[in-house]
């Protein structure tokens, strides 16, 4: 009689120990990730830009609820020393810097037709060359310990489809996709990079326009079930950390189904 064998690999704590740096940590996505990675053991720096009452509050929740180990660090990613100074504090605790997520960007609400060489400069400093930069960074460091590591990255649903008037925003954050999947190959196997690009979501950058209707007829035709979460995010954020992945250089949208079905608005 065959003898059959399910013996499986599911670690819970897998990311126990480890050291995750989570740029804009302590924003709406940001502390959802911070939530689940600390119920699950690892060790948090959040960076943040400059709301420090509300980084401290998500520390002390964390501390509280999970025993939680989380050091916190302020600054703007697009300044250099900041960047650095993300970097060294995380691969300060632990083993060494494991991973980074970093949620950090700006809406970039100005109307292409009205926006400034300023104004697309800026969009595509804070969503692109920062984020990109602060990855370069991260995998220095973990190069030099020579130990694997993970990253994530922030997109949009509009870098990848079409939306009308997101050119300002749209354009930077479709760059960082590319640029995600180049690192992932020139990096190789020991430093995933993969991306995530939320669509309407109550949280961060979105809640602005769900709270102005601008997003009701997508509830209202059936595009989409609901509106986004936070959560929704972090659990995809949370398995491109999970070590022993097998997933790398990859676009996760996470939004619902609103790209797939959009069209069914216009009918």
């Amino acid at each position: 009689m065959t003898q059959y064998t399910f013996d499986f690999d599911f670690n819970p704590r897998s990311i126990e120990g480890r050291s995750v740096l989570i740029a804009g940590g302590a924003g709406g996505l940001g502390a959802a990730t911070a939530t689940l990675l600390a119920r699950d053991g690892a060790r948090l720096t959040i960076g943040y830009r400059s709301n420090r009452d509300r980084a401290e509050a998500l520390k002390q929740a964390l501390e509280a609820t999970y025993t939680a180990q989380v050091q916190l660090i302020e600054g703007d990613i697009s300044d250099p020393s900041a960047r650095a100074r993300y970097v060294e504090a995380a691969d300060s605790t632990g083993e060494g810097l494991y991973g980074m997520v970093c949620f950090a960007g700006d809406p970039a609400r100005v109307k292409f037709e009205d926006a400034t060489e300023s104004d697309l400069i800026a969009s595509m400093r804070e969503n692109y060359i920062a984020p990109v930069l602060l990855a370069r960074e991260a995998a220095r460091r973990m190069q030099e310990r020579k130990q694997e590591g993970a990253m994530v990255l922030l997109s949009t649903m509009q870098a990848v489809s079409i939306f009308e008037g997101s050119i300002n925003y749209a354009a930077p954050k479709t760059a960082l996709v590319q640029a995600a999947r180049i690192m992932a190959k020139q990096w190789g196997c020991g430093i995933r990079v993969n991306v995530i690009a939320p669509g309407v979501n109550r949280a961060g950058m979105a809640m602005q326009s769900i709270r102005s209707g601008k997003y009701d007829v997508f509830l209202e035709k059936k595009i989409i079930p609901r509106f986004g979460k936070a959560e929704d995010v972090a659990r995809v954020a949370r398995l491109l950390l999970e070590p022993d992945n097998y997933i790398t250089g990859q676009v996760i949208t996470v939004d619902g189904g609103l790209t797939l079905r959009r069209d069914v608005g216009n009918r």
